[in-house]
């Protein structure tokens, strides 16, 4: 007889884990499965560091989940014992015009972020780090800065376990089926019944969910870390988390220097190469450094040093570039999270949060609907 639970996750990275953590402490009965370790470096979750940021002007639901998210950090540092959030400051920069930079003036205006407008001469003697166009305008704000992913994933796995919930990692799922009655998940292992299931596929979500019927683009990023010539004026303490917004639409974008891992982060948000989940190629391939090369030769001249490290991770992104929190369409016991595009990580205990609602209950009090399918049925 198969194994039975109230609700099965199919995916253990930062959305799955945060899903398991708050499902366990309903008091849900929950299996959660993942194919690789937990945590692990082969999807989106990996990298030592993701940043938060509050002033999104995409929809104003983004603010509102991201206030939930703040506080939901707050309380898995409580619960774990773990500093995971570091509150740094947010400096974000480019020309006057940039859509993005007017975009989080604006959206700190209007919900009363704590902010300030730097121009060129400010920018130039606050943050001597950069070496920016004369016509450049910066934003710093306060309550910004980053996570680190390895860390809460593993204090959401280790709270779930604590509280009961079934963890397996290494274990791949083969199928899985939905009728009125329950869910059935079949991996290389054995076969579990559930009453819901809830997908937290990343990058692999197509090869789980074959009947979305929305096109999801895989990419693959480069993140790198560089020795700078300066090392202090890049150390934490000293530099918030950063974002340079070009004329492209893209962002370059960067963190303060910590002691876990050498050198200063910093990567290109912009799509990549796009790939699978399982064909990316996770060697460093020619150009990865050019991704990163320019922006510090002309901006940042004191971390133009020497290369210390090249590594990958994955965007899932959506057509539109908003998340995808919904049920199944055509199954209605089977809900998903994915598309988070390159900029979900730091949502992760309040999706998790709605999800285990919407699996327990068919609802949640979060304000997600602007996530739903539905939105391109009306495209």
């Amino acid at each position: 007889m198969a194994a039975q639970y109230d609700v099965i996750v199919i995916g253990l990275g930062a959305m799955g884990t945060a899903t398991c953590h708050h499902l366990a402490r309903k008091g849900a009965r929950v299996l959660g499965l993942e194919q690789f370790g937990i945590p692990h470096a082969n999807g989106s979750s990996t990298g030592f560091s993701r940043m938060i940021r509050m002033s999104y002007h995409e929809h104003v639901n983004y603010v509102a989940l991201l206030r939930s998210a703040f506080a939901l950090w707050r309380d898995l540092e409580r619960e774990s014992g773990q500093k995971i959030l570091h509150v740094t400051g947010g400096l974000y920069m480019g020309a006057p015009e940039n859509a993005a930079l007017r975009g989080a003036m604006r959206a700190a205006r209007e919900f009363g972020l704590p902010h300030e407008l730097l121009d060129a001469a400010a920018l130039a003697k606050r943050f001597p780090q950069f070496h920016l166009p004369r016509h450049y305008r910066g934003m710093l704000e306060a309550n910004a800065g980053f996570i680190l992913p390895e860390l809460s994933i593993a204090s959401h796995a280790i709270l779930s376990l604590r509280a009961g919930a079934d963890l397996r990692g290494h274990e791949k799922v083969r199928s899985w089926s939905s009728a009125k009655t329950g869910v059935r998940v079949t991996t290389d292992l054995g076969t579990y019944q559930a009453a819901q299931l809830v997908l937290c596929g990343g990058a692999w979500t197509d090869a789980l969910v074959r009947d979305l019927g929305i096109p999801l683009r895989v990419t693959r990023q480069v993140l790198a870390w560089v020795w700078p010539k300066k090392p202090a004026l890049f150390e934490l303490g000293r530099l918030p988390v950063w974002q340079i917004y070009r004329a492209d639409g893209s962002a370059h974008y960067g963190f303060p220097m910590m002691p876990d891992n050498p050198g200063f982060k910093l990567a290109h948000h912009k799509p990549g190469l796009e790939t699978t989940a399982d064909t990316v190629p996770r060697q460093t391939l020619p150009g990865d450094e050019a991704t990163i090369r320019p922006i510090l030769a002309k901006m940042i001249p004191a971390a133009d040093g020497r290369l210390l490290a090249l590594r990958t991770c994955l965007y899932t992104n959506s057509p539109d570039g908003h998340f995808i929190v919904d049920r199944h369409p055509h199954r209605p016991r089977v809900w998903l999270a994915c598309g988070f595009s390159g900029h979900g990580f730091k949502f992760a205990p309040v999706i998790g949060q709605a999800l285990a609602d919407l699996a327990t209950s068919g609802s949640t009090s979060h304000p997600i609907d602007f996530l739903g399918l539905a939105r391109f049925a009306k495209s």
